[in-house]
């Protein structure tokens, strides 16, 4: 049992101090960062390996930026193995921790590495897997999750992880914390794993309650190398997410792989003595995949030279947060007045 209460901090909950700049522009800073310990990206964001978010079209428009496809695990084999060999060596395959012999295929076939995915990533399961994996094939990147706390992080670079996974219960079509009372809030999340991800050279990607580009710089100067985000890409024209059109707008139908509707789509229903741990729900598609990526990128980017930055790592070692009360949000956002 917790003897002394610590208190931990949403994104909501922390502001950024500025810092002295000698940075001339935003074009000239840098926003290359590291997706594992072998592989670097040039910018910090990935798209998650959802069924309602990642395909071929947003792969494409991924690579060209210079981040790395995580393709999602709940589609057939077959697919999964076309996939491999139209991205042979540029992307990532996802998995859970059973029949590891396919998973073995699908490395063999050119996968850079793998995403072992499962909601509860601090287990037993998933740090024998992790050794099985990079046992057979040491040079393939792991990626594991999802964790929140140090000792997760520890234990599955202990067993060979590549990168972590960090964030249980902050995504927007999550509701784990409401179900189960565990997880604990984001910002806080990424900043006590980070120690752990930074002592060990361990890139941490902080998954989740990614809102928009402010988010993105809170969890950068927590810790994080890079973030992965779902309800944004989601909404985006070319993502996998089934459309609606409604009144002339397009609707993205985004849902959680743990919500009712996926598990019945996937499994054919809810598993025996279980509950849902996400939702479903509709939202408006407003932008292309690029202009995502842009407008994300573009205030990265302002964020660094308010750092006095001109790369992320700088960024890291120069920034200063506060803890603000919950009117800054208020006085922050834009307002118009008659």
């Amino acid at each position: 049992m917790t003897e002394k209460l610590k208190t931990y901090y949403t994104f909501d909950d922390i502001a950024l101090m500025p810092q002295y700049s000698n940075v001339n522009s935003r074009l000239d800073t840098k926003l290359n960062t590291k997706l594992t310990k072998k592989i670097t990206m040039k910018i910090p964001i990935i798209a998650a390996n959802m069924d309602t978010v990642i395909c071929e079209r947003m792969a494409d428009i991924l690579l060209k930026n210079g981040s790395i496809p995580i393709f999602h695990r709940f589609c057939s084999f077959k697919k999964q193995i076309d996939l491999v060999r139209k991205y042979k060596n540029e992307c990532f395959v996802s998995y859970g921790l059973n029949n590891l012999e396919n998973l073995y295929e699908l490395l063999e076939k050119g996968a850079l590495g793998v995403c072992l995915d499962v909601a509860h990533g601090h287990c037993k399961r998933m740090i024998t897997a992790i050794k099985q994996i990079k046992k057979k094939y040491p040079n393939k990147q792991v990626i594991a999750g999802n964790v929140c706390n140090p000792i997760g992080c520890h234990d599955l670079i202990i067993a060979g992880a590549d990168a972590v996974k960090v964030g249980i219960g902050p995504g927007s079509a999550c509701s784990t914390r409401i179900v189960t009372g565990f997880g604990i809030p984001q910002f806080s999340a990424i900043l006590e794993c980070s120690k752990v991800c930074n002592k060990m050279r361990v890139p941490l990607i902080a998954d989740g309650g990614i809102r928009n580009s402010r988010d993105i710089v809170l969890a950068l100067a927590a810790g994080a190398d890079s973030v992965m985000i779902g309800s944004l890409f989601a909404k985006t024209y070319e993502s996998s997410a089934r459309k609606l059109k409604k009144n002339n707008i397009t609707y993205a139908v985004y849902r959680g792989q743990s919500s009712k509707e996926f598990q019945k789509d996937f499994y054919g229903k809810l598993k025996e003595n279980t509950v849902a741990e996400g939702v479903k729900y509709e939202t408006k598609c407003e932008y292309s995949c690029q202009e995502l990526i842009d407008k994300l990128c573009g205030g990265i980017r302002s964020a660094l030279t308010y750092g006095g930055s001109t790369n992320i790592k700088d960024f890291r070692e120069k920034v200063e947060y506060v803890k603000v009360t919950p009117t800054y949000l208020k006085e922050s956002f834009p307002r118009t007045f008659q």
